[in-house]
C-alpha cells in the first residue's frame, strides 16, 4: 500500500513571477471517480499517463495507488470516462534538499498557484521557501478534486 503524506502551501505570485525556475510540464488532470472517500484520476502530459487511486484524507496523509499507462489509453479513458478536469503546469524545485511541486493553474482555476511537498511522516520537519505563503493543507477547497468541480473563478 502506499501512503502519501502530503502539505499545501499558496504561492506569493510577486516572488514565484522573480524566481527563477525550471521548464514546467503541461498536464491535464481528469477524475472518473470524485467522492469524499476516494479519488481515481486520470493524469495525462504529453509524454506519459498516470491512472491514480487515492483513499479519503486523514490529517495530511491518504493511501495512493498510481499507475503508469499508455497515453494513447489514457487519451481513450479521459474521453470516455472522466467527468470533471482541469489543466495546469507544474514545476519541480528543489529546496533545502526537498522537492516542491508548484501548480500553475490555467482555465477556470487561473490566477491560483499551489506549492506541495510530499513527506515522509506527518511530523518531518523542513523549512520553507520565501515565495510559500498560506499552508492550505486541510482546506478541501484547494484539492485538485475539489478545484476541478469547484473552481477558483467561483470563489
Amino acid at each position: 500500500m502506499g501512503i502519501e503524506i502530503e502539505r499545501k502551501f499558496l504561492v506569493d505570485h510577486k516572488q514565484w513571477e522573480q524566481l527563477a525556475k525550471p521548464a514546467g510540464i503541461k498536464m491535464q488532470q481528469g477524475y472518473i471517480v470524485d467522492e469524499i472517500d476516494r479519488t481515481v484520476r486520470l493524469r495525462i502530459t504529453n509524454e506519459q499517463a498516470y491512472l491514480t487511486f487515492k483513499s479519503g484524507t486523514t490529517g495530511i496523509s491518504r493511501n495512493e495507488y498510481e499507475y503508469e499507462i499508455p497515453v494513447n489509453e489514457a487519451t481513450e479513458l479521459f474521453e470516455q470516462f472522466v467527468k470533471t478536469f482541469l489543466e495546469k503546469t507544474r514545476y519541480c524545485i528543489d529546496y533545502k534538499d526537498k522537492l516542491w511541486e508548484v501548480d500553475v493553474f490555467e482555465g477556470d482555476n487561473e490566477g491560483l498557484i499551489i506549492a506541495e511537498i510530499e513527506l515522509d511522516s506527518e511530523d518531518e520537519q523542513f523549512e520553507l521557501p520565501p515565495w510559500v505563503s498560506q499552508e492550505v493543507s486541510g482546506e478541501g477547497r484547494y484539492f485538485n478534486s475539489s478545484l476541478s468541480m469547484h473552481p477558483f473563478k467561483t470563489w
